[in-house]
């Protein structure tokens, strides 16, 4: 059926109006954004192209200028107008109200707020996050890229930094580009060096997180980390 010719209710934007944002397609919320098709191509064909080229809705954000104008019926103004829905949606979600939800210990709640960090990332990071004494989110801070070892994740960095922010308690993060967080023997030791200059300054180390593919390995909940206060 021809685009033109769905019953208004059927078409992407009267159904956001009815259903609400969250009950259309991705096909559907591209249609709207990308506005018309052209003569040869259809909108709801030219969304469907846009999503098998950039490899799915996951791989959007990766996509460039030079790949965009290259799929038939996106000129400059609708390869802008992505690129700039992109970096909003990047944007957005860096920038969550941390301070609100992130006073607790939970790694699944962590993970959710951070997890965009590590995000087809080819080689380690590794992140501290500071919290005050009530355990309030205060900043995070990347550190270290490269194989984790102690010469390069020395304790020295991230506890000069909790000095600066006045912070009680630290949060360590970092990723296996592997997929499979199991802790190697160098994780281990950066861990217990930390907990016990932790420890000894009072600034205490509620948990290290290695991110996986789909997995994460706590530290806490291994207790391999007890003196959290």
């Amino acid at each position: 059926m021809n685009f033109k010719t769905l019953p208004d209710e059927e078409k992407p934007r009267e159904r956001l109006f009815l259903y609400g944002a969250k009950n259309l397609s991705n096909e559907e919320l591209l249609m709207i954004l990308l506005k018309t098709g052209t003569k040869k191509i259809s909108v709801k064909d030219l969304a469907g192209e846009l999503l098998i080229k950039s490899g799915g809705i996951r791989n959007l954000k990766n996509i460039t200028y030079p790949q965009l104008i290259q799929i038939e019926g996106i000129g400059k103004v609708k390869a802008t107008e992505i690129l700039a829905l992109v970096e909003l949606s990047r944007r957005i979600e860096e920038n969550v109200p941390l301070v609100d939800v992130l006073n607790c210990t939970s790694p699944e709640v962590i993970i959710r707020y951070f997890h965009h960090l590590f995000l087809e990332k080819k080689q380690e990071e590794f992140y501290v996050l500071y919290l005050d004494n009530k355990k309030n989110y205060l900043e995070k801070k990347r550190l270290f890229i490269g194989s984790i070892n102690y010469s390069i994740a020395h304790p020295r960095e991230i506890f000069k930094n909790a000095y600066l922010l006045s912070a009680s308690f630290i949060i360590c993060l970092h990723n296996h580009p592997s997929g499979d967080p199991t802790p190697s023997k160098e994780d281990i030791q950066i861990t217990k060096n930390i907990n016990e200059i932790g420890t000894l300054h009072a600034i205490f180390l509620i948990d290290h997180i290695i991110i996986g593919r789909d997995c994460y390995y706590s530290f806490h909940e291994n207790h391999h980390i007890l003196n959290t206060k």
